[in-house]
């Protein structure tokens, strides 16, 4: 699949808020387009207007990718916190341990919690695509400019990308990684399906677009991290994120079709 297919995948299956927020991939590759034809045909005044117009959008994408990363971050770090503040509550109050021990609340509002956190971790994961992504285009246009304008500017222009905040996700990896611990030490899967079985059977369950994109975003990144002799030295690393036995076992809960 070409790259902007893909891209135009991943945006349609990313939350809604975010979709104005990925690589203006088309735009740059007209501004290629235009850079080569002006070089070819001599016009050396529309080449050097086209190239600067083109490193200009590239810096403003590197901006815009690390204000919105940024802000993500800082929200996912309070929510975690907020989450793990509200079972310990749970667990002080309706735990066996607890101030008013009770197993049928304390099951409940387990599940309820264990419900907002494989949506939590869902987001974690489509944040770490986002980065994932708009990497891989920002590698892809540039290794185009260079082929097409006979120019080096790929790779200063990625190792400067390399230090950038969007590309550095291993908090959210972390949190990511805590997630899954929590989840597998909660209710088991059988046990919160019961629950919310009967919620099922009369509205969708909210969270089941963020599980099915999760899974979707896992994909392409395994895809996008198998070691392409595209990007060569600057290929993304291994992945080291949320292995398919959490995401089965979330599947009890959200029993759904991936396409």
């Amino acid at each position: 699949m070409k790259f902007g297919k893909r891209l135009k995948q991943q945006i349609e299956q990313s939350l809604p808020e975010w979709r104005d927020k990925f690589l203006s991939y088309k735009e740059l590759k007209k501004l290629v387009k235009l850079i080569s034809t002006a070089a070819t045909l001599g016009r050396s005044m529309e080449d050097g207007v086209a190239e600067a117009e083109f490193i200009y959008l590239l810096n403003h994408e590197i901006e815009k990718f690390n204000a919105f990363f940024m802000e993500n971050e800082e929200d996912f770090i309070i929510r975690h916190k907020e989450l793990q503040q509200k079972m310990e509550e749970v667990i002080d109050k309706w735990g066996p341990k607890g101030s008013q021990p009770s197993e049928m609340e304390y099951k409940e509002e387990m599940a309820k919690i264990r419900k907002v956190i494989v949506n939590f971790h869902g987001e974690m994961v489509l944040l770490m695509n986002y980065s994932n992504i708009n990497y891989t285009g920002l590698a892809k246009i540039l290794k185009k400019y260079d082929k097409r304008t006979g120019g080096v500017l790929r790779l200063p222009f990625i190792q400067k990308v390399l230090e950038q905040p969007f590309f550095t996700t291993d908090l959210i990896s972390k949190l990511i990684k805590e997630c899954e611990t929590t989840i597998n030490s909660m209710l088991p899967p059988s046990e919160s399906a019961r629950i919310f079985h009967a919620e099922r059977d009369h509205q969708a369950v909210p969270g089941e677009g963020i599980f099915r994109n999760t899974v979707a975003a896992l994909l392409t990144m395994q895809e996008m991290r198998r070691g392409s002799s595209t990007y060569g030295h600057f290929s993304l690393p291994p992945l080291n994120l949320p292995d398919f036995e959490v995401i089965q076992s979330l599947q009890v809960i959200f029993p759904i079709q991936i396409p």
